[in-house]
């Protein structure tokens, strides 16, 4: 049980080792951290990718809440292209109709319309 250590190498010049004969001087405080742009440009130059949020590059249009009760409570999901969205939710709001009624009128038109549409 009476292991003894490995030498590390320095053998007996650490007993002659005297910290009060050190010469004093003047430390500098832990707050000399380098400016962020310093440290920014070091980690850019690094590779470093950020994990902060950016800001997005161009803002998605705020789409306004079209909740009314209008007895409508069956739902349907389709998928189309954003340009199909972009221009049916344009159309609702230019008339102040809801998503619902809107297609409700569109259906209407179609129904109407004598002639197949082809494509």
């Amino acid at each position: 049980m009476g292991k003894e250590r490995a030498s590390l190498g320095f053998g007996d010049e650490l007993d002659d080792f005297d910290p009060t004969t050190w010469p004093k001087t003047k430390m500098t405080p832990p707050s000399d951290r380098p400016r962020p742009d310093v440290t920014k440009k070091a980690a850019e130059a690094a590779g470093f990718r950020s994990r902060e949020p950016t800001a997005p590059k161009a803002p998605t249009p705020v789409r306004r809440q079209r909740r009314r009760r209008t007895g409508r409570n069956v739902q349907l999901n389709i998928k189309t292209t954003p340009e199909a969205v972009e221009a049916f939710t344009r159309i609702a709001d230019a008339h102040g109709w809801g998503l619902g009624e809107t297609l409700e009128r569109a259906i209407k038109l179609l129904e109407a319309t004598p002639e197949k549409a082809t494509g």
